[in-house]
């Protein structure tokens, strides 16, 4: 196992080193400028910022320098924010993402399941029209609609939940995250249920289910002990992409309830052509999405005997 995390990191670098080289020069590519204000300034004082942050000089000398600093670790100061760098940005709002994202996939896999499970052992009857139909609701409605209908609904309407920021005092409170976290978890209790479903189903048409019946098993014993774990292999293999989509994904619903997190984070600095900053997301981003995606398949291998590490 050891030689294949290995092997795994070793690809890792070359891909992350192609992504912050197209997102390096595409972000170079765009139009306007870190500096470009409203009011123009001075071409002196302009000609100094250039040449303070390394802009007055060719861009692939700009793009050996910024590896330079990433292989000391120094993801640079941030070009809008006075005395902040990219490093302290992340630092801050990493956290409010990654709370957002981690119980949004804990409450998914959850109820996920769950409805799912039911759907496949009522299978055509009611109670499967019904998830099914719930499912589809849920990937058809994006989350940047869903937000502002949950914030109206319990936050304005019935007044039971903030509509959105944090606690001036106390940050991140439970009451707070309800909604953010429902908004983003309903798309994904939706692919959840789905899959779920699809795989107990074909479990439970097994050879080993109809043999664990035949020996006398309950339906509680068979479910648990012998179909839950084969069924749930499917949900392991799409943990890893939906971990780093949920974190990534909540740059939407950071917007729609004003939470400070790494994702609102993103979109100023792209909008404010940040450049250090922006690269620094990317990074982050890319870093989680390889890693998740490894846990994920380290995670299979473990539950499923059958795969072997070569």
């Amino acid at each position: 196992m050891l030689g294949y995390v290995a092997r795994r990191i070793l690809i890792a670098v070359p891909t992350i080193l192609v992504i912050i080289t197209v997102a390096f020069f595409m972000m170079r590519a765009a139009p306007g400028g870190p500096f470009d204000l409203e009011r123009p300034m001075p071409e002196e004082v302009r000609q100094n910022i250039l040449e303070h942050f390394g802009f007055d000089r060719p861009l692939h000398e700009q793009y050996v320098s910024y590896l330079g600093g990433l292989a000391q670790a120094d993801l640079g100061p941030s070009l809008r924010f006075r005395d902040k760098t990219v490093s302290d940005i992340i630092v801050e709002g990493f956290p409010v993402s990654a709370t957002i994202g981690a119980l949004s996939i804990l409450l998914a896999l959850f109820v996920g399941s769950i409805l799912g499970s039911l759907a496949a052992l009522r299978q055509n009857k009611a109670t499967d029209f019904a998830v099914m139909g719930f499912a589809m609701g849920g990937i058809t409605i994006p989350p940047f609609v869903m937000g502002p209908i949950l914030a109206l609904v319990f936050g304005l309407y019935l007044g039971l939940l903030p509509m959105g920021g944090l606690d001036p005092r106390l940050g991140m409170t439970p009451e707070r995250l309800v909604l953010p976290v429902v908004t983003l978890a309903l798309p994904q209790i939706a692919i959840v249920s789905r899959l779920m479903r699809a795989s107990m189903i074909e479990v439970l048409r097994s050879n080993y289910i109809r043999t664990a019946r035949a020996k006398g098993l309950s339906g509680p014993a068979v479910l648990f002990r012998h179909a839950l774990r084969a069924a749930i292999l499917p949900l392991v293999s799409y943990i890893g992409p939906a971990s780093a989509a949920l974190v990534t994904g909540s740059i939407v619903i950071e917007q729609v309830f004003q939470l400070p997190g790494i994702g609102r984070q993103f979109v100023m600095a792209a909008l404010q052509r940040d450049y250090t900053v922006v690269m620094g997301v990317v990074i982050l981003y890319a870093s989680l999405i390889i890693l998740l995606n490894l846990l994920a398949d380290l995670m299979y291998a473990t539950l499923n005997p059958r795969v072997k590490f070569e």
